[in-house]
């Protein structure tokens, strides 16, 4: 539905440059649709928002349309990859709460064997775990938020809150599922969709092992594994 488009190119040939990510230039320009071909793809989720595959064929974009000094649109994307990260944590963060709530309630409520099934250990310690998760990632976001908010280095903190905050938003929802047992498989309750909803978190913008690569070289200091 775009008119405009943001690009990044590669302006320069790879065997000119020292690193891959050099050569790279940022475009804003016209969304020609007679040279780019946009199919639609289905997903297991988060149908609020398409994502598409976009073929380009001839495709040439002007000059004027250029975001700052070319070949440095690599560091341009940089700069919105750590509150992106922060953002999406929130966000995954936010889910698992929403999943934890529903757990919590239905716990309360559902009876059998004339006692409540949040009673039972076996219920109430995964529930109790998914609480601190959460809490523990909202606070690295939070974190990761002051440090990008005042201009410092936050790409450690950021990708850590993203880390975090997918992987407790998943096991939220996936608990939540639990809890609620058969009915947790029915549309009716609406935990199915929490957990297929929060898949994407954790998927994007980048994987949890890729995070994990992230702080074993930048913080850690050890050698690069791919």
């Amino acid at each position: 539905m775009a008119n405009k488009i943001l690009l990044l190119a590669r302006t320069t040939p790879l065997e000119e440059v020292k690193k891959p990510i050099q050569g790279l230039s940022l475009f804003y320009t016209d969304m020609d649709r007679a040279r780019i071909q946009i199919r639609e793809i289905e997903k297991m989720g988060r149908k609020a928002v398409d994502s598409n595959e976009l073929f380009f064929e001839d495709f040439e974009i002007p000059i004027e349309d250029r975001i700052g000094v070319e070949g440095s649109g690599f560091e341009y994307i940089l700069h919105g990859m750590n509150p992106e990260r922060v953002l999406i944590g929130a966000e995954a963060v936010g889910l698992g709460s929403l999943a934890l709530r529903k757990a919590a309630a239905y716990a309360r409520e559902r009876v059998v064997f004339n006692r409540p099934i949040g009673q039972n250990q076996a219920i109430q310690h995964p529930l109790a775990a998914n609480w601190m998760e959460l809490e523990a990632a909202w606070l690295m976001i939070r974190k990761a938020a002051w440090e990008y908010d005042n201009g410092l280095p936050c790409g450690a903190s950021a990708n850590a809150a993203k880390y975090l905050a997918g992987e407790a938003g998943f096991n939220a929802c996936q608990q939540a599922v639990m809890t609620h047992g058969g009915f947790g498989y029915a549309r009716e309750y609406h935990v199915e969709r929490y957990l297929r909803e929060v898949m994407v978190l954790r998927i994007a913008p980048v994987s949890p092992q890729l995070v994990l690569c992230f702080i074993a070289e930048r913080v850690l200091g050890l050698p690069k594994s791919y």
